[in-house]
């Protein structure tokens, strides 16, 4: 805590007695596992709160979704692709506030009228995780298998409507591979020794950043620009040699392991094909991470763009820092969720726009769990449904605004406010 500041949130961890300094302790306890398992929520409960809405919104057949400055049309099917966690200290408010926007997006979508599928990876090759690891004295499937229970868990509990794809980097080591032989056989990649990187010289340009800026957030996110074996210190590795213990596959370069763009790269063009309607991930992930994972694929297929829209949602702050495992200001959901009902940090996420980042603390939950409950007296009331509904659709299809949406029903009261907190899982 900096001096000056008084405690921005406090809440007790909940994962073990023994809670160390630099994390929490990494095993599931057997209560954890023992517990009862809470439901997942199917996209068929979302698919019914927005044929209700949908119903009396008067929407045309050409409903659209605007996202930023891209109108996305979709006729018929919509492909969603989600940038998912390292599993890892799972699962905090940071990682929450990503996957909330990015149901929401995909319940507003089937709102237009989309047969909406979400795909959402999870990356289980990759340095953090290999370096907790071996910190803490577990093997790295372990380690990834455990907290991606917690993750799964955690979403459940906060209502987030489970994909139709959860593919893991360990499953897609050949799809990885085939994806740097093609690359290399049409000049956008070369081996050194063991290693396939791809060729990055203009990525700085295609993400609209200078040159120095590009190389020093490609090494404060581990894209390694002093790489000895680089031609540029912005390429970037598809499939990098494994030293030591590091986990090994075989290919035609030795051991190694994929590379981490390359990793999303090769489970969305497996997924979806060459490309996707909708991508979602925080605003951390947009440079380097999907750039780089746009320009490999488009460089694979030939298809232009990979993604006809991106959503970088905003970060989550406490006391003005990003909350990260590095800055020590974790809180994870379940602690929350120990105090708060799921709806309330759910209604927290959205009380804002999607991209922006915003303060987590105690009196904010407070406000949000007062907020849910106001909103359920509200909804006891009678109001003009059609006229409400229509405000309220046209609200959500506008950049997806929540609060505007909210205040709109809210006035309205009845049937027009149940019906948007099931739409947007508050219930």
């Amino acid at each position: 805590m900096r001096a000056g500041h008084a405690a921005a949130v406090v809440l007790p961890l909940k994962r073990g007695d023994n809670a160390m300094a630099h994390g929490r302790l990494t095993g599931v306890s057997w209560r954890e596992w023992s517990s009862e398992p809470t439901s997942m929520v199917s996209p068929a409960g979302s698919k019914t709160a927005a044929r209700m809405m949908t119903a009396h919104a008067g929407l045309g057949p050409a409903s659209s979704l605007r996202i930023g400055e891209v109108s996305l049309s979709v006729l018929g099917r919509a492909r969603m692709y989600v940038c998912g966690i390292t599993p890892y200290e799972t699962t905090h408010v940071g990682h929450a506030a990503t996957f909330v926007w990015a149901d929401v997006a995909a319940r507003v979508l089937r709102l237009a009228g989309a047969a909406v599928e979400v795909c959402r990876n999870v990356t289980d090759i990759d340095d953090h995780l290999l370096t907790q690891a071996k910190r803490d004295g577990v093997a790295w499937r372990s380690l990834a298998t455990q907290e991606t229970y917690r993750f799964e868990r955690d979403m459940a509990q906060l209502g987030v409507v489970r994909p139709a794809y959860e593919p893991r980097s360990r499953d897609y080591v050949d799809e990885v591979i085939a994806l740097a032989a093609q690359l290399l056989a049409t000049g956008a990649a070369y081996e050194r020794n063991g290693s396939v990187y791809f060729r990055g010289g203009e990525i700085a340009s295609r993400a609209r950043l200078d040159r120095e800026r590009a190389i020093e957030l490609a090494r404060v996110n581990g894209g390694h620009p002093d790489d000895p074996n680089k031609d540029d210190p912005l390429d970037a590795a598809l499939w990098q040699r494994s030293v030591g213990d590091e986990p090994a596959w075989p290919s035609p370069w030795g051991l190694g392991r994929p590379g981490w763009h390359a990793e999303c790269t090769a489970m969305s063009l497996a997924t979806f094909g060459p490309s996707v309607d909708l991508h979602v991930g925080g605003e951390d992930l947009a440079f380097p991470h999907h750039v780089y994972e746009a320009a490999q694929a488009e460089a694979y297929t030939g298809v232009r763009p990979f993604a006809r829209a991106w959503m970088h949602v905003g970060s989550v702050l406490v006391e003005g820092d990003k909350m990260a495992k590095s800055a020590g200001n974790l809180v994870y959901v379940n602690e929350v969720l120990d105090r708060y009902p799921p709806g309330a940090l759910r209604l927290l996420i959205l009380s804002r726009h999607w991209s922006a980042s915003w303060e987590f603390d105690e009196a904010g939950l407070e406000h949000a769990a007062s907020e849910l409950e106001s909103l359920w007296r509200y909804g006891a009331a009678s109001g003009d449904r059609d006229l409400a509904e229509h405000e309220v659709a046209s609200a959500l299809l506008d950049d997806l605004d929540v609060p505007r949406a909210l205040a709109v029903a809210k006035e309205a009261g009845g049937q027009v406010l149940r019906d948007l907190v099931a739409l947007l899982g508050l219930s």
